[in-house]
């Protein structure tokens, strides 16, 4: 796995401020270059892994709707490409922190919103940034402590937090819940609730022109922008959750852009598709074993010890991965505040010590334990070799394969009593570059929701609280290493990898792309001959 090199410490606030008239001087320059080049440039073909089902950014729900969010809508900031973690303006002129619990932002002037709703202002920013709170929403906690917009003047005011929350700099400004909506065409539409896949307005460079279901969605330029123009006229996606298919499909010629299996980066390393550049980025999600607390096969911590001690990370690593990812020690991705050095049970185990604590057990259990995976085939391996490495001590298990509609519902209690049912599970999350967004499904609250191990510590639920409060990066780190430690001390968790994103694109596209791999689709271009 590829690190940064050093922790990822969020930009200085006031960064953005000094800044802004340097970074007018670039975007004019910028706009000018992007304007001659996009003559050239007609359709770009990318490979979504899922097709969309949400394009209300107060209501997202996947990381696959954002991809394509990020070119309908405007943010106050957005992510740069490249390989490290930075942001700067987008609808924003200004933006600076006032005090620890304020947030002051001034709007570029003349954005404007499709069909004739008019130009963007301050209103806009306050309506877009409280309706996911005043509705429910499913990802409301993306705003933290926020207490609302006081807006004061057409395009400037004050962000309020009732405390400091600092994954607003890193997750909630350039992410899903911080693209801003039309007030008036949303309130026209809706009253104000969730449009779903019904966009009333757009404000950002392109505007949806068709979604064929599971079959493509089609972007075309919005005639209502007035700021960089895309290197494109229209951008086709094609959602393909095969890694295979999408590759094949990249060698047909059907996509410019796809992300490769690890399965298959080494033959395209050596080997490449004609006029293709590959690249392999860290990524940000991260894949453990969880062991349901609740269930009472695995109530003893002893056994669950044995468990940890006896399976060795590497070779399920290495089996599962074909050499392309690394050994990870907790849910924390090397290069971003609070990332573990080292894990507490080796990363290769120790059977000795696992042969003790399943004494301390009493013995294995008397009917085999199930592990429960989805259907992709790196699940089916990682399975296996953890059934073998159990077995080494003693440990029968029946390996469970639910469909993927089965298995992202399988520990939540709002689903009936499956949850009961669940022993092992082998399962992957995904992240943003702030740690709250790994750790904060494993509180107490979320026990039965996506807290599937039914983990409970006080001392975990406080450090949360503490940590999004935190302003000093060293101390914060700290907080998020002891949280993991108290994860892997509860026995119910054994730390996976965070896997890898090989990519591939056509010498033709000038691709652009976050530190872990995710497409910037606003900022391709047609590559330069």
């Amino acid at each position: 796995m590829q690190s940064h090199g050093k922790p990822f410490l969020p930009l200085d606030r006031r960064t953005f401020l000094r800044g802004s008239a340097v970074a007018g001087l670039v975007a004019a320059t910028t706009s000018i270059t992007r304007t001659v080049w996009a003559q050239s440039g007609k359709v770009l073909k990318v490979r979504n892994y899922a097709d969309i089902d949400e394009l209300d950014p107060g209501f997202y729900q996947n990381p696959y709707n954002v991809d394509v969010m990020n070119c309908l809508y405007s943010k106050l900031t957005r992510y740069k490409p490249g390989r490290e973690w930075e942001t700067e303006l987008d609808a924003a002129e200004e933006l600076e922190a006032v005090d620890a619990n304020h947030i002051r932002f001034k709007l570029k002037p003349g954005i404007m919103f499709s069909g004739d709703f008019g130009e963007m202002t301050a209103e806009d920013v306050k309506f877009s940034f409280e309706r996911a709170l005043e509705h429910d929403s499913p990802v409301k906690s993306d705003w933290g402590p926020l207490e609302g917009v006081e807006v004061t003047g057409k395009y400037t005011g004050v962000i309020n937090f009732r405390e400091p929350f600092e994954p607003v700099w890193l997750v909630t400004f350039p992410f899903g819940v911080g693209h801003i909506v039309s007030k008036k065409a949303v309130m026209q539409a809706t009253g104000g609730g969730d449009f779903k896949m019904n966009p009333p307005a757009f404000s950002g460079p392109y505007m949806l022109d068709e979604w064929v279901p599971n079959q493509h969605i089609r972007l075309k330029r919005n005639p209502a922008w007035t700021g960089e123009a895309p290197g494109y006229d229209e951008i086709m996606i094609l959602p393909i959750a095969d890694e295979k298919s999408a590759e094949l499909a990249y060698e047909a010629g059907d996509i410019d852009f796809t992300w490769i299996s690890l399965a298959s980066l080494a033959n395209y390393q050596a080997s490449p598709p004609a006029n293709t550049t590959i690249a392999v980025y860290p990524a940000l999600s991260y894949v453990w074993l969880g062991m349901n607390i609740d269930n009472s096969a695995l109530s003893d911590i002893n056994l669950r010890k044995a468990i940890q001690y006896a399976v060795n990370v590497e070779q399920v690593v290495e089996a599962a991965y074909f050499g392309g990812a690394e050994p990870s020690t907790g849910i924390i991705a090397p290069g971003l505040v609070g990332h573990r050095e080292n894990t507490l049970v080796p990363i290769e185990g120790d059977l000795d010590k696992a042969r003790e604590y399943l004494e301390k057990a009493g013995g294995p259990p008397s009917e085999p334990l199930t592990i429960d995976i989805s259907s992709e085939s790196k699940w089916k391996t990682m399975a296996e070799i953890i059934q073998a490495q159990l077995l080494q001590i003693g440990i029968q298990t029946q390996i469970n394969v639910q469909d993927s509609g089965s298995f992202n519902t399988l520990g939540m209690e709002s689903e009936g009593q499956r949850w009961k049912n669940v022993q092992l599970i082998l399962n992957r999350f995904s992240m943003q570059p702030d740690p709250f967004y790994a750790t904060s499904w494993f509180v107490s609250g979320q026990a039965g929701i996506w807290n599937w191990e039914r983990f409970r510590n006080e001392e975990f639920d406080q450090l949360e609280k503490k940590a999004l409060l935190e302003q000093d990066p060293a101390k914060r780190a700290a907080m998020y290493e002891k949280m993991q430690d108290l994860m892997e001390e509860s026995g119910a968790y054994r730390f996976l990898t965070h896997e890898a994103t090989p990519l591939m694109y056509r010498n033709t596209v000038d691709a652009a792309v976050r530190p872990d791999g995710r497409a910037l689709l606003t900022r391709f271009e047609p590559a330069k001959s």
